[in-house]
């Protein structure tokens, strides 16, 4: 499934995944044997692959001629792509899609093969050995689309509250392949339109900018998430040759002081946050297993989800958008240490992530804040310098929306002065016996009088104890589905009860699978602090939560 909605009435698309294709390890002791596998899909779901780490090639076939533009979504987590034998893309990072044109393809059948890797090695400064799983595979839809010599990449629509009614400016990228005569674009939304007529397209990308003002729209708001069709068209005389449709949605973002505004409304956050994990499908979750995550979540009385600690899948996105459920999406970064970030490739990588999470996800009024580099090296000269190249380049990419990081550094973070939002991860009752009121007042206390943050609006963005399912203790002690519903209490109640903290996330919505290497100690090889298990089946805890969010 690649959207929730059709993006195209005129370009001609296909999806290749959602069928079998042909699937070889390249190393192990199944090296050079054929299988039939789903697509999309992980291989650690497939028997005897639980914990390959290698390579595999995907190979499937497909009916097309012209100008092909190959998408992959997701490929996890580095990617060569090959059509008929020659390499038309190569690609690093599983959380975000990539493309690639294939030029003057002649008519007939052709081959596609994907070559997965999801190894380890200094290459790869974001996926390493991890408190979650790195998972192999075509995990994302792979979309066919047959386009001309000009087409349209991406249309971004910005809408703004002033002078008491809704603007929007809009912004549409086109990709000319060879010189051509002049074009038309016209682009449409809500009722209103923006023509660009006799445009001289130079070869490469363009960019071109408008604004639209409205008279009778209605805003989009967690309660009443009202969704608008924005769609560009390429046309040469009456003829219309191209098109891209997305979704958007009337809402503004501010920050005022210490609240984080919606359409002029504090919001209060009251959320989860959610790996990409199942143990039947890995990573590549299908839409009702997303839209199954999503029930439990509105049940539960959450209205945010975060992240974590990457890009989503766009179907799960498009979801959001359209129950309401405000997101807070974060590029590819967990726990880096000082010297994982001195990796020749991590800025390269980490930005990279941030320029195609931004350019792919800029419409979704779900979206309320970016973040980057959970947990990284913020206590760090060096590592104050990432984040502030990182936000610099967030900011140049989109100004709508703030930007936070989650820290864990204990009055010793040194980046406040760099985000719109001071957020922490804190595991009071959980990693150390103090209470989570008394070291929330102050850690807050501290960022107030010591540190750039300053009367900048404060976020949880963790907060949590592990409890595995099943294991009940007359003592409720550590690990037991009763001192987790305990803490989870005490915790909820001590952020919520804070006057200037804007929210919570609880560390987790579900149990996840976590990395063999280096992470042996957490039981089951499990991250288990999920309020329901990997299975979905809720602990003790869930009804604690919900009574707690039902009460705010």
């Amino acid at each position: 499934m690649i959207r929730t909605f059709t993006t195209h009435r005129i370009r001609k698309q296909e999806e290749l995944t959602g069928k079998l294709w042909q699937f070889c390890p390249l190393q192990g002791e199944f090296a050079g044997k054929q299988f039939q596998v789903p697509t999309p899909g992980c291989w650690e779901n497939y028997p005897g692959f639980g914990l390959y780490r290698g390579e595999g090639r995907y190979t499937t076939q497909f009916q097309a001629e012209g100008n092909l533009l190959i998408t992959c979504k997701g490929v996890s987590h580095t990617a060569t792509v090959l059509l008929d034998g020659q390499i038309i893309a190569e690609h690093y990072n599983a959380y975000t899609a990539f493309s690639a044109v294939a030029r003057a393809v002649p008519g007939g059948l052709h081959t596609l093969e994907i070559i997965a890797d999801n190894r380890f090695s200094e290459k790869s400064a974001l996926h390493v050995p991890n408190d979650y799983m790195s998972y192999g595979g075509v995990s994302r839809p792979v979309v066919l689309e047959q386009v001309g010599t000009s087409y349209l990449e991406y249309l971004h629509i910005t809408p703004f509250f002033r002078d008491g009614h809704w603007h929007a400016q809009v912004e549409a990228a086109v990709q000319n392949l060879c010189e051509m005569e002049p074009v038309d674009m016209r682009i449409t939304l809500a009722g209103q339109s923006l023509r660009f007529p006799r445009l001289s397209l130079p070869r490469g990308r363009s960019v071109h900018r408008g604004e639209l003002s409205f008279e009778e729209v209605q805003p989009w708001l967690p309660e009443s998430p009202v969704l608008y069709e924005a769609q560009a068209v390429l046309q040469k005389g009456e003829q219309p040759y191209d098109d891209l449709i997305d979704r958007f949605g009337f809402r503004e973002v501010d920050i005022e002081g210490r609240q984080i505004l919606l359409n002029g409304k504090p919001l209060r956050i009251k959320g989860v946050c959610r790996h990409e994990d199942h143990p039947q499908f890995g990573c590549a979750l299908p839409f009702a297993a997303m839209a199954g995550d999503l029930a439990l979540i509105r049940h539960l009385g959450a209205n945010s989800v975060r992240t974590a600690h990457y890009p989503n899948d766009e179907v799960f996105l498009d979801l959001c958008d359209e129950q309401g459920i405000l997101v807070w999406e974060e590029n590819h970064a967990r726990g880096l240490s000082l010297e994982q970030m001195q990796n020749p490739h991590f800025e390269r990588q980490a930005e990279q992530v941030i320029k195609e999470m931004v350019e792919l996800h800029y419409n979704h009024p779900s979206i309320y804040i970016w973040g980057i580099l959970n947990e990284c090296a913020s206590d760090t000269e060096y590592g104050k310098e990432c984040y502030r190249q990182q936000f610099d380049l967030l900011r140049s990419l989109d100004t709508s929306r703030p930007c936070s990081f989650a820290s864990c550094k204990f009055k010793s973070d040194i980046c406040f002065g760099l985000p719109d939002v001071v957020s922490y991860n804190i595991y009071p009752l959980w990693y150390h016996d103090t209470s989570a009121k008394e070291y929330l007042k102050d850690l807050y206390n501290w960022v107030q009088e010591e540190t750039e943050g300053q009367g900048k609006p404060f976020l949880i963005t963790e907060i949590g104890a592990g409890g595995i399912y099943g294991h009940r203790s007359t003592y409720a002690t550590k690990w037991s589905e009763q001192y987790q519903a305990k803490a989870l209490k005490e915790q909820i109640r001590a952020v919520l009860s804070h006057p200037d903290c804007t929210g919570i996330y609880i560390w987790q919505f579900c149990d996840i699978r976590i990395s063999e290497e280096g992470w042996f100690g957490r039981p089951r090889t499990m991250n288990n602090k999920g309020i329901l298990d990997e299975y979905r089946r809720p602990k003790l805890c869930y009804e604690v939560v919900k009574e707690l969010f039902e009460e705010q």
